[in-house]
């Protein structure tokens, strides 16, 4: 990476507007009335019940035909490769934290920072519900990245354009591999493709031109709506954001994504030489299969499902290894260890980082500090 390329994405001007993020802090106590605690309780089961039953229906879809005596079939075979796995782990998510900091520059945020916060909300969409992480690293964290919410918000949509185009890239160029894509599915990719590739035109070439067909919607409303200004705030911040990437910014940011999901086909490989994933007839995969299984298996996760991903995860991972010539049962339990790995290495990463964080702020912050952001009257 040449030397000037972060100033291009860090811009050279600071967004006055970012202090009024914190602004969101200072708001009235409220006590936790008892009353309405059970039918809060009885609405957020409601909310899970039905990731819940879409994960059981593909588990149950997943696991149709597979019997226990497929797992003597997997067994460590080559354990050099457990080095593959850790580097391959290390560099996905590492690069993933340089690139959102790389967005975050404008803002002033520090490379640690984003580190945590993005594992943290990684980790957090592992075991809560409705990816509750991605609305704790733009809402929750804020203050911590000197950001207002609304320019974390356009890193975040920016983020998942990149990750979705360059998934779909790679499902482009091995389409034809092992025994090729369904036709349905090449049709979903092309489409997945046009769709992505044209929210990140808009997002780059747009964002300086719809300042001002936005300003002129926000001057036409009645004052009785003057409250709706604040959504015109945020869409300005946004956009200013983005446009201070630019074009040559933009482009080392896919390159940074490409890097990025080549890393996890990385991963993916190393697990797969480690276990000795073999096709039927014992001959070695094709390239295009890790490349292939993480393609389907991260889209996967844009099924509304439980927590993590499981389920959907299954499922498209065994159905990407047997377009390679994989047994169905060897494909599932590849797939059950992988997502094991990602959800434990990830989830304790984040988690810790999350606690570590908590602690040093607990030590720092001294006891009459805490005292004096209690509210006035108590309940």
């Amino acid at each position: 990476m040449s030397e000037h390329q972060p100033e291009v994405l860090g811009g050279s001007s600071r967004i006055d507007e970012l202090p009024q993020a914190r602004q969101t802090q200072a708001e009235p106590y409220a006590p936790h009335e008892t009353p309405s605690a059970p039918s809060e309780h009885h609405v957020n089961l409601l909310k899970i019940l039905p990731g819940l039953a879409i994960s059981a229906f593909f588990l149950w879809w997943t696991f149709r035909g597979f019997k226990l005596a497929a797992l003597e079939s997997i067994r460590l075979v080559a354990p050099l490769w457990i080095i593959g796995l850790l580097a391959g782990t290390c560099m996905s998510y590492g690069l993933r934290s340089y690139r959102w900091w790389l967005m975050m520059r404008s803002a002033g945020s520090k490379f640690s920072t984003c580190f945590r916060v993005l594992m943290t909300s990684l980790a957090a969409n592992n075991i809560l519900p409705l990816r509750i992480g991605d609305l704790m690293r733009i809402f929750t964290y804020a203050p911590d990245l000197n950001a207002s919410p609304s320019v974390i918000l356009s890193t975040v949509i920016l983020e998942k354009l990149l990750d979705v185009f360059t998934l779909v890239v790679l499902l482009v160029v091995t389409v034809h591999t092992g025994r090729g894509l369904p036709p349905k599915t090449r049709i979903l990719v092309k489409i997945l493709l046009l769709l992505s590739g044209a929210g990140l035109m808009v997002m780059i070439v747009g964002s300086r031109a719809l300042v001002r067909p936005i300003k002129a919607i926000f001057a036409k409303l009645p004052p009785s709506l003057a409250k709706l200004h604040k959504i015109e705030h945020w869409l300005l911040l946004a956009l200013d954001a983005i446009r201070q990437i630019g074009m040559l910014g933009m482009v080392w940011l896919f390159v940074q994504s490409l890097v990025i999901w080549l890393s996890e086909s990385f991963l993916y490989f190393s697990a797969m030489q480690m276990i000795g994933i073999r096709t039927e007839l014992g001959t070695r995969l094709d390239w295009g299969a890790p490349l292939q299984a993480v393609s389907l298996a991260n889209f996967a996760f844009l099924v509304p499902s439980a927590p993590g991903g499981i389920g959907p995860f299954e499922w498209a991972c065994k159905g990407a290894l047997m377009i390679h010539g994989v047994a169905p049962s060897s494909a599932l339990l590849f797939g059950l260890l992988i997502h094991f790995w990602l959800l434990v290495s990830i989830t304790g990463v984040g988690g810790g980082l999350f606690l570590a964080h908590r602690l040093h702020r607990a030590r720092r912050k001294p006891l009459l500090e805490e005292i004096e952001t209690l509210p006035v009257e108590m309940p």
